[in-house]
């Protein structure tokens, strides 16, 4: 695979970085205890593109390499790029035959037409257009680019998670807003279309979270890259306290947790 340098500024090389602290805050209890959630919108997706021998694959905000560890099995050719380098190092562990590195999704290091498939687990958000039309530089004449990202709100048990994270630090609910803008209807398919990618197909999945007790259910929900800033801001305390209130609701009489949320995948073709 051809790898191009891709020049950055400063300022842009600095803010990927800083998500990619965020990011790896709690790069294990993310790979093993949150990331899981996504395991069964990897394998929709993958089947409906026809990941497998011969495909050549690119995961973008590959976080961990579930999702590329997943495609190496099938057979794929597979790379990864995510800012985080402690979650690339996890990655490399589950797919040591990938190509996978560090860096900016706003400025692919790869060449032009190189990949068969582009995918992106929950990584493409709102106000991320200018990574889908990363996706589509990369993605060959005739190539499919996925997505998936959080469905409805009345669909999401995780819901007021989030409103505590964004409650807990101003700035966190301000981005969670935009980021979240994905989800209405008709976005992201507008965000593919500017990009000169066709819709092939939109559905759900699900993504369940199972944690046996409060402790567990606390490691799993602060490792996203979103709690860092809430942590800092209000302790680890406090916000663990305010976490397991929002999840109440979903703890049974053993001390459990079962948490449903709704997953949508957007499916697009590069017309070629």
């Amino acid at each position: 695979m051809t790898t191009i340098e891709r020049p950055a500024s400063a300022e842009t090389e600095s803010a990927w970085r800083e998500a990619g602290r965020a990011w790896e805050h709690a790069a294990t209890d993310w790979a093993f205890l949150f990331e899981p959630y996504a395991r069964d919108a990897v394998e929709t997706v993958f089947d409906l593109a026809g990941v497998g021998p011969g495909t050549e694959l690119l995961d973008v905000a590959c976080g961990s390499g579930l999702a590329v560890s997943r495609a190496e099995r099938l057979g794929a050719t597979t790379s990864g790029i995510d800012a985080a380098e402690g979650l690339i190092e996890i990655a490399e562990r589950r797919a040591p035959q990938s190509e996978l590195m560090a860096g900016d999704m706003f400025a692919l290091p790869w060449a032009d037409d190189s990949f068969d498939v582009v995918t992106s687990f929950n990584g493409i958000w709102g106000g991320c257009d200018d990574a889908v039309a990363e996706m589509a530089r990369v993605l060959r004449p005739g190539g499919l680019a996925a997505i998936t990202f959080w469905g409805r709100s009345s669909e999401l048990d995780l819901r007021d998670f989030f409103i505590v994270l964004g409650t807990a630090e101003a700035q966190v609910g301000e981005e969670l807003m935009d980021l979240a803008q994905i989800g209405r209807p008709g976005v992201a398919e507008a965000m593919f279309d500017a990009a000169g990618l066709d819709v092939v197909t939109r559905g759900t999945t699900a993504a369940r979270f199972e944690f046996p007790d409060d402790d567990i259910a606390w490691r799993a929900l602060r490792s996203p890259g979103v709690a860092a800033p809430s942590l800092a801001a209000v302790g680890e305390d406090e916000l663990r306290s305010r976490v397991l209130d929002a999840v109440a609701p979903f703890r049974a009489g053993d001390g459990s947790y079962v948490l449903q949320n709704e997953l949508t995948h957007l499916i697009t073709r590069l017309p070629g």
